[in-house]
């Protein structure tokens, strides 16, 4: 089975359904295609100053994910995305260009600096994003993900804590089905 995980790096919700993501795909058969998702994008570019330049990494590094989607090269974009989580989301650490950089190496993109600066990939970044929002939206944000054999994307699940494998699996095993109903479209709860 395929799934499109539609994410923004700068988002730790996002980081950590991502995790949980990637502990159920070896159990259940799961090969998750890894594609853009732009908070600044739906945001309307309306950053506060002090977030500007987190978001403005977060854009190099999708431009870099667009690139790396182009080549069919999920492995290399999750092993990326891992590099980038664990250097901020679980470090306590602000996404930096530095730090993308850094993640790139890390995860063996030799060519990663010239990508993140070359702007034409901005254009697939909008692209993939207008996809995922298309296929969730609307009043929805990072993440979303497609799953095969769904007529429409989901926003989330969104995840406190990455749980233990056997509930993890539990709410995969929920999000399916409900993924795959025409009839559902929310299910949500407050935040504490």
């Amino acid at each position: 089975m395929e799934a499109t995980y539609y994410f923004d790096p700068a988002c730790p919700f996002t980081w950590r359904t991502s995790r949980w993501l990637v502990s159920v795909a070896p159990s259940r058969g799961v090969d998750v295609r890894w594609r853009p998702f732009s908070l600044s994008i739906l945001n309307g570019g309306d950053t506060p100053a002090e977030y500007r330049p987190m978001m403005e990494a977060s854009a190099k590094a999708l431009r870099l994910v667009a690139a790396l989607a182009a080549d069919r090269r999920d492995e290399t974009i999750g092993a990326f995305y891992t590099e980038i989580g664990t250097r901020t989301h679980d470090a306590g650490t602000t996404l930096s260009d530095e730090i993308v950089l850094a993640a790139a190496e890390a995860a063996g993109i030799p060519d990663a600096k010239s990508i993140i600066e070359d702007t034409s990939w901005d254009t697939s970044v909008r692209d993939s994003h207008e996809e995922a929002f298309r296929s969730a939206g609307p009043d929805i944000g990072s993440p979303v993900l497609a799953i095969e054999g769904a007529p429409r994307g989901v926003h989330g699940p969104i995840i406190d804590d990455v749980p233990p494998l056997d509930e993890a699996l539990a709410i995969w095993d929920a999000v399916v089905p409900l993924a795959r109903s025409e009839a559902f479209f929310e299910l949500k709860r407050g935040r504490r």
